[in-house]
């Protein structure tokens, strides 16, 4: 029996696999609890327009993200801080505090999406990657000044 998986399923497949599985396992298991559809000409059709849908709102996913990256990189941010000794900041600036000054210039970014890849604990100019989509990446430039 061929069947068209809806979902991800351990040892059988990924998401819009078409796969041959026993009648048994693919009508009592995969299709009755959703995970499947028979590979019929309807399913089939399903699949490609599914398919398709999917590949559109990728693109204006990657779209969108390609141009909040454009904005970013214009952007400087800054960050006041106390230092002590050769330039030495008090702790370190976090991706919780770039993810705040990001929304207060407008940027609804989570702090998981920030790779800082060396803690700043320094003054001056820093870059940070932001991943905006799995296609997109942008570096910022974060500026560490003395209070």
């Amino acid at each position: 029996m061929k069947v068209i998986l809806l979902k991800d399923v351990k040892g059988q497949g990924k998401q819009d696999d078409i796969i041959d599985v026993k009648p048994g396992y693919g009508t009592n298991f995969l299709i009755k609890n959703g995970l499947a559809v028979p590979a019929s000409k309807t399913g089939l059709k399903r699949l490609e327009i599914e398919t398709n849908d999917r590949l559109e709102k990728e693109q204006e996913m990657i779209k969108e993200a390609s141009l909040m990256k454009d904005e970013l990189e214009k952007k400087e941010f800054v960050f006041k801080v106390k230092t002590g000794k050769d330039g030495k900041i008090f702790g370190s600036i976090s991706t919780k505090q770039i993810a705040e000054e990001l929304k207060k210039q407008g940027f609804d970014i989570d702090k998981k999406k920030i790779e800082v890849e060396n803690a700043i604990t320094t003054l001056g100019y820093h870059n940070v990657y932001i991943n905006l989509h799995k296609k997109v990446k942008a570096q910022i430039k974060v500026s560490i000044r003395e209070n």
